[in-house]
Parts: structure tokens; sequence; C-alpha cells
């Protein structure tokens, strides 16, 4: 009866499961890629600077944040839902310049991936967050519209899956190019998951899953671009440089 009356005044509710269990499967895939990579030895939080583990627990508050919205979403508590939808837009200012200080710290202190050049760690941790931002930005503008609304959060959720890609596929086997290529893939494949969704439940694929998938190619193109784009590039070396 509760399940009833919920679909009844929230329509959407209907197939707001698959987007709670979305959320719920994208959070936990970080969760799994960065503590497996700790757990190699990969890293070390003893020695990590102060902004680093800011920029974790933001992240880790982010991924939080969108399974309890969802969950929320799914209960029909709307009035939170949107209360904390206010703390989510705050929220996603610190994940974005936090991401972008560490990008640029770890260029200035030489703590770059070996298999990336700065001009590539430059520009995916400074266009990476901002085109995440833009997204969820876009999402809140469109929380009167929720198809729209929640398939734009999904998006900017799968745009923060690539450094959790980026620690679980053999890139120093892959290299510079590859690496990124089968990151972008498999972000276009998660992508392609709310596709089939949208096809199940619509009948064709809502545009906001269409401008997700273009986000991801777009982020692509724009940060292998700048990698090898000569000013760009001196300026990556400049801040490596001090």
């Amino acid at each position: 009866m509760a399940t009833a009356a919920t679909s009844t005044a929230y329509p959407y509710s209907r197939d707001q499961r698959f987007f709670t269990r979305m959320a719920i499967g994208m959070a936990l895939f970080v969760v799994f890629a960065f503590g497996q990579w700790a757990l190699r030895g990969f890293s070390s939080p003893t020695t990590a600077p102060v902004w680093v583990h800011l920029h974790g627990i933001a992240m880790l508050s982010w991924l939080a944040l969108v399974v309890v919205q969802n969950q929320l979403a799914a209960s029909g508590n709307i009035a939170l839902h949107r209360k904390l939808g206010w703390t989510g837009l705050g929220l996603v200012f610190v994940v974005a310049g936090l991401g972008m200080f560490t990008g640029r710290m770890a260029i200035e202190l030489h703590r770059v991936p070996p298999f990336f050049s700065n001009a590539y760690f430059l520009a995916l941790t400074h266009f990476g967050v901002l085109i995440f931002a833009a997204m969820v930005i876009a999402a809140i503008a469109m929380r009167r519209n929720t198809q729209w609304h929640r398939r734009l959060m999904t998006g900017a959720m799968i745009l923060i899956l690539e450094p959790a890609i980026g620690r679980l596929v053999p890139a120093p086997i892959l290299g510079p190019v590859l690496t990124p290529v089968s990151e972008a893939t498999f972000q276009l494949c998660v992508v392609g998951v709310m596709a089939m969704h949208d096809v199940k439940v619509r009948g064709t694929v809502h545009p906001a899953t269409r401008i997700s998938a273009l986000a991801v190619i777009v982020l692509f193109a724009l940060v292998m671009g700048l990698s090898v784009f000569p000013p760009f590039v001196s300026l990556a070396e400049g801040i490596a440089a001090g």
C-alpha cells in the first residue's frame, strides 16, 4: 500500500529503483577501486599531503550524498531531498576546487603518475571537474523536471568514474593513449546502461542521457587535445618547474 501511494504521488518513483541502484553501484565501484589501490601499496595515506586527504573526504561526501539523495527520492521524502540538494550545490564547488588544487600540486611536487604527461594530468584534473560541476549545476537548474534532473546527476557521477577506472586498468601497459581510451569506453558503457533503461521505459533514449554521453566524449577529446597543445604543454611544464 505504501509503495502504491508513493507511485501515485510521485510517478517517477516507478523506475527510481534503477537510478538508486546506479548511484549505489557507482559509489561502491569508486570505493573499491581506490581501496584496492591503497591495499596494493600504490598509495601511502600516511605520507600524502593534507589536501589529498581533504580531496578524498570531499569526494566520499559527494558519493554518500548522491546515494542518500536517490534513497530519499525513492522513499518520497522530497522535502529533505530538496534541502540536501542545496548542500550538494555547495559541496560540488568544494569538490571542484580541491580537485583542481590537488591536480596542480601533484604536478608541482612531481607526484603525477609516470605514464601520464604533466599536460594531460593538468587538463584532466581541471577540465574534468569543471565539466562535472557544470553537469551538476545543470541538473540542479532542471530540478523541477525529474527526468532531466536525475539523468544529468547520473551523468555527472559517470564523469567522476574516470580516476577509479584508472586504478583498475593496467595503465603502465596500455600507455598514455589506450588508458584514456579504455576509461572513456568504460564510461560510455555505463551511459549505455542508462540508455537501455530509457528505451525500456520510454521507447527512446532521453536527451539528458545523450548529453551525458556527449560530456564523456567532449572531455576525452579536450584532454587529449590539450595534452599535445604546445601552449598548454608549456603551461604544465612551467608548473612542474616551479
